[in-house]
């Protein structure tokens, strides 16, 4: 299994500032955008990590009212 690390991701979600702490091994931008999708209600988290769950992009993303999303090591 590989090293898994603590991220912060921020963004907007229609014009209001979230906030959260992910842990993962693996963090880049459509990663952020996909569980800030999560974190906003609009994703789905697997019941089982093998489970397949549709991917939010940063369009459908954007479209749900998310913008903004950065993240980085925490």
């Amino acid at each position: 299994m590989a090293q898994e690390h603590h991220y912060r991701i921020d963004y907007l979600l229609d014009g209001a500032y979230k906030t959260f702490f992910i842990r993962t091994s693996k963090m880049d931008n459509a990663e952020a955008w996909h569980w800030a999708a999560v974190d906003a209600g609009f994703g789905q988290i697997p019941k089982y990590r093998s489970d397949p769950v549709e991917r939010f992009t940063k369009p459908k993303a954007e479209r749900c009212g998310i913008s903004n999303v950065e993240w980085s090591k925490a």
